[in-house]
This record gives structure tokens, sequence and C-alpha cells, in this order.
């Protein structure tokens, strides 16, 4: 059977649906198997940064992924894009109520931050704000297509600046945040050779384009 996100049709809202439905049935399920509270939503915060990373991940390398590996598979990914990055979000949006909960429920916690520790997350949500906002067509509609990809193509690379900052400053206190920045910079390697596979075929196409000799 070829790997495709239309089976079943999960499709479009659907997709995104299910997603969010999963991601608030996991958010339940650890909040009732953990009996202290506060930790229960510390678990909360630690599995939705997971779920946001992986659904930013597909987002990020879904366009280079069909450039060098087409296949149904990534070919649905990219047709789904909108809709895998609007689920991130919710995820993140999930992850944010996680964490302002916590800070209510540990007093210690807001303290033990300073403002310039929390720049790097904040300038991440006012961009992922940004981008769910703009994946809707009259905000696309009103900012006009070359602005809407400039937001799109900074906002990207500047959340997948923040998940990077992130998981980096967690490795001196424990080496397994190496795996989530190796994971990274292969996503990162990878839409880059794609945006590097779409540039070596435009060339191409344009030198079979038949030369006019009529004068301009």
């Amino acid at each position: 059977m070829t790997l495709s996100l239309s089976t079943h049709r999960w499709t479009g809202w659907r997709l995104f649906g299910a997603i969010a439905l999963a991601i608030l049935a996991m958010s339940a399920l650890i909040l009732a198997l953990t009996p202290d509270l506060a930790q229960g939503v510390r678990a909360v915060i630690r599995a939705t940064a997971r779920t946001s990373f992986t659904l930013f991940l597909l987002a990020f390398v879904a366009s280079a992924l069909a450039v060098l590996r087409p296949s149904p598979f990534t070919r649905s990914l990219v047709r789904e894009r909108r809709y895998i990055g609007l689920a991130f979000a919710f995820s993140h949006f999930v992850h944010a109520v996680a964490i302002a909960t916590y800070g209510h429920l540990a007093p210690e916690f807001w303290p033990g931050r300073t403002g310039l520790t929390n720049v790097p997350g904040t300038i991440g949500y006012v961009f992922i704000l940004l981008l769910a906002a703009t994946s809707f067509e009259k905000p696309a509609r009103l900012i006009g297509p070359r602005n809407w990809k400039r937001l799109h193509l900074a906002g990207m690379w500047v959340i997948a600046a923040v998940f990077a900052l992130s998981y980096v400053k967690r490795v001196p206190l424990n080496a397994w945040y190496l795996l989530p920045v190796a994971v990274l910079a292969a996503a990162v390697a990878v839409r880059v050779a794609g945006k590097r596979a779409m540039a070596a075929r435009r060339p191409k196409t344009a030198s079979r384009m038949p030369v006019s000799t009529d004068a301009a």
C-alpha cells in the first residue's frame, strides 16, 4: 500500500482536527496518570514540546522532500502543509497554556527566569501567531503574495533557530538533547538541499525553451 496522508481521508481540516484531538487526549491522559498536578502539567509541557517539534519539522521539510524524494507521501505532505502548520500552532498553544498553568501551580517558576531567557520564546510565539493568522485567505491577501512569502520564509527559519537554541542550551545538562539538535540539523540540510535542487532545475527548464530570433 502506498503511504499517503490522503489515506482514510485524513486531509484538510480533518487532518488538523485529528492531530488536535490527539494532542488534547495525550495531555489529558498524562494529567490523569500523574498523581501530582504540578508534575503532570510539567510533563504536558515536555510532551507538547515534542509534538510541536515533530509537526514543525514536517512543515519545514515538506517542499524539500517532495523535490528530493518525490512520492505520494511527500506530495501529500506539501498538499497538507498548511494544516500541519496550523496543528503545530495548536500544539504550541497547548504548550503555552501548560507553561502558564505550571507557573501558577509552582510560584517559584517565573522568578527563576529572567527577561532575557524569555526573549527567544516570545519571538518564536510572535512568528507562530503571524504564520497561523496568514495561513487564512483574507489575511494572506491583505499582505500580498510577496510579503506572505517573505514572512513565512523568515518565520520558519526564526522558529527553527528558537528550537535550536532551546535544545542546544540544555545539552550541558542532559546529553540526550543532542538528539533533537542532530534531527534539526538534518532537517536544515534537507531543506537547503531541496532549495538547491529546485534552483538547479530552473536553468535546465529555461534552456529547453525555444529562443526567439525576433527583434524586440
